[in-house]
């Protein structure tokens, strides 16, 4: 009897931006790309503005903007910058 398979893993993202700056906008089309080519239907994403929610920038330990926060699976992960380095998000992200 063969095992069942492993569900694959759910992605927790957060992605801090700075209102509606260009990097902010490039980030966030950057990072919706590659998820949906590479985790569709495995991830959960969650904008925040840093203007509008500065406390929760605070307790995510914001390192600069715009910043993606991978909170799992596996160890969290901090990226700062528009994610135009696919190779490095993806690194970033655990995917190969």
């Amino acid at each position: 009897m063969a095992p069942f398979p492993t569900p694959a893993p759910m992605y927790e993202l957060y992605l801090f931006v700075a209102g509606d700056s260009p990097k902010s906008a490039r980030a966030l089309a950057n990072i919706q790309q590659i998820a949906a080519r590479h985790l569709a239907g495995q991830y959960t994403l969650e904008v925040i503005d840093v203007q509008q929610h500065p406390e929760q920038a605070q307790q995510a330990g914001l390192i600069g903007v715009p910043m993606l926060l991978k909170k799992s699976p596996g160890l969290v992960r901090r990226l700062v910058g528009d994610l135009s380095d696919q190779e490095r998000v993806l690194k970033a992200l655990g995917i190969t």
